[in-house]
């Protein structure tokens, strides 16, 4: 009887994750459709043409010596190359690519779902992957050429291999976890600050042993050692990226906004043009972008701590004054000022005495506060839409047991 019941339950189980992936992707190939990409733009087409005419990872050139790239994380650089392999014509390459987006968006709601679990019922946790599904800016993000919808994936991995591991701590999982980690690391840079500070959590509040720490930590090496050692050897620099300071800037100019300025004065642009066109090109470059932005701060701190306040409440809400006439299309505000609200709600209301709740509390500030420091585009948001739902259904488990 209890074998019977259990195969039930795993079948049943099969068919929801079947259902939330043929469902997310049925929805989103009239997206890809509609709205998608037709070819490459700025960065992503310089870099990809770089690698397929010239063998080099590169983004800028200097008369014919390509400057090994630092200015973008090479993960989704090498994603969109990958797709080359098939010598396709432009419109099948584009399709190809976003066609792949969107099936990796599809996993990553049921994987959201498999999370959700982890901290809720059933029904609670169909209704978060099902909103999460059907978000039109999730929808679209897989229509673009843009690593939102490769980051959101890692993302939601990386949460919920964390959440399994501080359960149960066996080394398939921390070999997974450190994978998924490396990934994240040559994806986005900011993921390193969230990196070291899940570690610190895990060790603290989920008692973590240090060895399985420390394990983790040498597997994420391993699988960006690649790349880092590249740097190494052409750098003579332990990094992975320098944009850090033109970044800083771009959200922390006299031009900026919330959705920052990339308007050189020139003052700059004297100092700019003044850098050696050698391979330590981006390195300088990047060092005079974060200089000016700390002058900038410096020298009127109350502006910018008002401009960081209003970076705050627009990537927590809506921005009320984008310069991207589409933002104000009610099917992408409205739901984003929705999920806004009763995910603040949900996070005042959720168990406080939950490690795992406060764990992703402690995640959704962090994003919050690095992006915030520096500029706020629309697709931003995508990177804390999951911990938004996930603090919604909160208020869900709340309002449930008020009812009963």
């Amino acid at each position: 009887m209890y074998l019977n019941n259990y195969q039930y339950l795993k079948e049943k189980e099969s068919f929801i994750l079947i259902f939330l992936i043929l469902t997310s992707l049925f929805v989103r190939i009239p997206v890809i459709l509609i709205f998608g990409d037709t070819n490459l733009e700025n960065e992503w087409k310089v870099i990809v043409e770089n690698l397929v005419q010239h063998d080099q990872l590169s983004y800028r050139n200097f008369d014919g010596y390509f400057l090994p790239n630092l200015y973008m994380p090479p993960l989704y650089s090498l994603f969109l190359y990958i797709f080359t392999i098939f010598d396709l014509d432009q419109k099948n390459y584009i399709i190809l690519i976003l066609s792949t987006q969107a099936f990796l968006s599809s996993i990553s709601v049921a994987v959201f779902y498999k999370l959700n679990k982890i901290l809720f019922s059933k029904k609670t946790s169909l209704f978060g992957a099902l909103i999460f599904s059907l978000f039109p800016l999730h929808m679209y993000a897989c229509s673009q050429i843009s690593s939102a919808s490769l980051q959101v994936f890692l993302s939601i991995l990386f949460i919920y291999f964390f959440l399994k591991f501080v359960e149960k701590k066996n080394i398939l999982l921390i070999l997974i976890l450190s994978f998924i980690s490396g990934l994240l690391v040559l994806l986005r840079g900011e993921f390193i600050a969230i990196f070291i500070i899940s570690l610190f959590y895990a060790f603290l509040f989920f008692k973590v042993p240090i060895r399985k720490i420390i394990l983790i930590i040498f597997i994420t090496l391993i699988t960006i050692s690649p790349y880092l050692i590249r740097n190494i050897i052409i750098f003579e620099k332990i990094t992975i990226t320098k944009s850090f300071g033109y970044n800083l800037w771009k959200g922390n100019n006299p031009n900026a906004k919330v959705e920052g300025s990339e308007l050189i004065d020139s003052n700059l642009q004297t100092k700019i043009n003044k850098i050696p066109k050698d391979k330590y090109y981006q390195i300088n470059l990047d060092q005079i972008f974060f200089d000016q932005a700390v002058e900038n701060i410096t020298k009127e701190p109350a502006r910018y701590i008002l401009l960081f306040l209003k970076k705050f409440f627009s990537f927590l809400f809506i921005d009320i004054q984008s310069s991207n006439p589409k933002y104000y299309n009610p099917i992408h505000y409205l739901p984003i000022l929705i999920i806004g609200l009763t995910s603040l709600i949900g996070i005042f209301l959720q168990d406080k005495k939950s490690h795992k709740l406060n764990y992703l509390i402690l995640i959704f500030l962090i994003n919050i506060f690095i992006y915030s420091s520096l500029f706020i585009l629309a697709r931003y948001k995508l990177a804390i839409l999951p911990l938004q739902i996930i603090f919604t259904n909160s208020l869900l488990e709340y309002m449930k047991k008020k009812l009963k």
